[in-house]
């Protein structure tokens, strides 16, 4: 099931074992054709399946497939072969789009425990190596390391060491688990760790064993993508992603806390200046703490020491509504009777659709950000409106919301005006406001929007330290790209949670890969966005619509993203092999004709028929 709006809607997010499950495609072709352009050429997009072999290959095999993937010789090949011919028979001509492969690497189980040590299995390691030999398919390298775990028995040891793992203000987060399976908070604020180490050791001996191929062997590689889902975090992975309190994120370390004082001494020339701009009387930088407190429940020695979900300025106002025949529907809002802004209604909410089946459609999720830095403190008036008929607006419901200063002074009401004409609330309308809570209060502080910034560059940091290792290799002219999802495509999370919006935009060395679900696969929210990022090129890490689509409506999304600059597009596949399906746990979000969930039965026969 996909995660409800205060949870997240990526693959990976269903089931914490996907770095195994779904982490996984390599494979032989048999086929005699011409050789892919050199690494980094631009081409066709290229379809990039995962598909699950890691878990029922490399790592090991079950008997009726010991021939192919055991022994000395032994790789996920025959297997994913066998898996990509299902949609595309080796015998007919490619469709618009090549077939590839994207084989992911989960780097932690690369190591093997040896004398009270950990070291590279190099048979592990040989087995990928022989896999990307085998094959004759381009493909894209999947270098897998999240929090998400792996399976791999380093992982407790690594969890051991308090260095590894993310803090809050409360200390080091403690192992989650994510619908039953372990969340290893794994830290991002600093590089000279364990599990940075070990990630590295892991990649360089992948890469080594890589590099000694032919050139036409590392010419199939399009592209590599970069650990996975990196970004910051918090408590109960789970249900935490929203905006309930208490409000607690990642990072507070001591390496984080000198980190962000650093981070302000490059900003403000004087530490005078960064008083100016907070209102606050520090000595010194040195004297300046993340923000880690809530002024409605806790005592603050400064104001600056404020922090919640809204305290960078920002105040979210969504909900959801059901408009029946699929019309297009806008949410008006309006503050103390002046329009501030609408918002379209078609953001996924999961949630909704597994309530009400009969709506028969999850995008019915709406939301508008509405910046209160500037706005006179004081009680204001939200009025919510549905336009579903141009010029027609039902009245959805109203919020008194306050603008609060640091002095905590009653607000008193703001100045209102008339209300626009509204029509009778219809029977069939099917709506509910999520936020703002009634009587909800508001504290802007200054120092927050710094801290998620400092937490973002953290995350672009991280991330280019594991690119460093891949360019200094012989894939350092592969495209590189990160695999990121989009938060703010999720109406109930708090994307500041996740602080990943610095690592979206624009980078000198790494492109844009990015995991969209729902409506992000298909709909215009995701082109609109791209318009403002700079990106020329990007990859689609996961895809899934989370829906039926047939082949030419899924010919027209393959069509608009390659457009865009697609220069990869990878969606689940379980794997089979003589034609049958083979035993394991199959994953929710895989494009399967047996997968009854999401349309993705009817995602796979148009995968197939698009391909021929």
């Amino acid at each position: 099931m996909p995660p409800s709006s205060s949870r997240r809607t990526t693959l990976c997010s269903l089931a914490a074992a996907c770095a195994v499950l779904a982490a996984g495609a390599g494979g032989v072709h048999w086929l005699r054709q011409a050789l892919p352009a050199p690494a980094g050429a631009s081409g066709p997009m290229l379809l990039a399946p995962m598909v699950g072999v890691i878990d029922t290959c490399v790592l090991q095999a079950p008997p009726t497939l010991e021939r192919e993937c055991g022994g000395g010789q032994g790789s996920a090949a025959a297997l994913v072969e066998a898996t990509l011919e299902q949609l595309q028979p080796a015998a007919q001509p490619q469709g618009r789009y090549p077939l590839g492969y994207t084989l992911p690497v989960p780097l932690l189980q690369l190591f093997r425990a040896e004398e009270g040590d950990w070291v590279i299995d190099t048979e592990r390691v040989q087995r990928l190596v022989r896999t990307v030999q085998g094959n004759a398919r381009r493909l894209v390298l999947y270098l897998f390391s999240t929090h998400f775990s792996a399976g791999a028995p380093i992982e407790e040891a690594l969890a051991r060491d308090a260095d590894n793992l993310a803090q809050t203000r409360d200390g080091a987060l403690p192992i989650d688990s994510y619908y039953g399976d372990p969340v290893y908070p794994w830290t991002l604020a600093r590089t000279d760790n364990g599990i940075s180490a070990r990630r590295v050791q892991a990649t360089s001996a992948l890469l080594d064993a890589l590099c000694q191929l032919p050139a036409q062997d590392l010419a199939k590689i399009r592209g590599v993508t970069l650990l996975g889902e990196l970004h910051q975090l918090f408590p109960d992975f789970q249900a935490g992603m929203g905006f309930m309190p208490p409000y607690r994120v990642t990072d507070y370390s001591a390496a984080s806390v000198t980190g962000f004082q650093a981070y302000l001494r490059a900003q403000f020339p004087s530490i005078a200046q960064l008083n100016r701009v907070l209102g606050s009387d520090y000595g010194s930088f040195s004297e300046v703490q993340p923000p880690a407190r809530d002024i409605r429940s806790e005592p603050l020695t400064r104001y600056t020491e404020h922090i919640d979900s809204y305290a960078q300025g920002s105040l979210p106002i969504a909900g959801w509504a059901y408009v029946p025949g699929g019309r297009p529907a806008w949410v008006h809002v309006y503050r103390n009777g002046v329009f501030v802004g609408k918002a379209p209604v078609n953001q996924g909410r999961q949630d909704v659709l597994q309530a009400r089946p009969e709506f028969g459609d999850a995008n019915t999720g709406w939301r508008l950000d509405i910046d209160f830095r500037r706005m006179p403190t004081g009680l204001h008036r939200i009025d919510l409106f549905l336009e579903t008929t141009p010029g027609q607006l039902v009245t959805l419901g109203s919020r008194d919301i306050a603008i609060m200063d640091k002095r905590q002074q009653t607000p008193v009401l703001q100045p209102q005006r008339p209300l626009p004409v509204s029509v009778p609330v219809p029977t069939t309308l099917q709506a509910h406001i999520d936020m703002p809570a009634p009587q909800q209060s508001y504290y802007y502080n200054p120092l927050v929007p710094l801290w998620h910034a400092f937490r973002g560059q953290q995350v672009v940091d991280y991330l280019r330290f594991f690119d460093g290792v891949i360019g200094q290799s012989c894939l350092a002219k592969t495209p590189r790209y990160t695999h990121q999802i989009l938060p703010f495509a999720n109406p109930g999370w708090d994307a500041n949670k996740f602080a990943i919006d610095a690592s979206l935009r624009r980078s000198a060395h790494m492109r844009l890969g990015v995991s969209l679900y729902g409506d992000a696969a298909y709909g215009p929210g995701f082109a609109r966005w791209l318009r403002t990022t700079g990106r020329n090129h990007y990859g689609v890490t996961e895809f899934h619509p989370l829906k039926a689509l047939d082949a030419p409506a899924l010919q027209q999304v393959l069509d608009a993203h390659a457009a865009r600059g697609a220069q990869f597009l990878s969606f689940f596949l379980e794997p089979y092999w003589q034609g049958q399906p083979v035993a394991r746990a199959h994953n929710l979000f895989s494009f399967d004709p047996g997968n009854t969930r999401f349309g993705s039965a009817q995602l796979y026969r148009a995968v197939q028929e698009d391909s021929r």
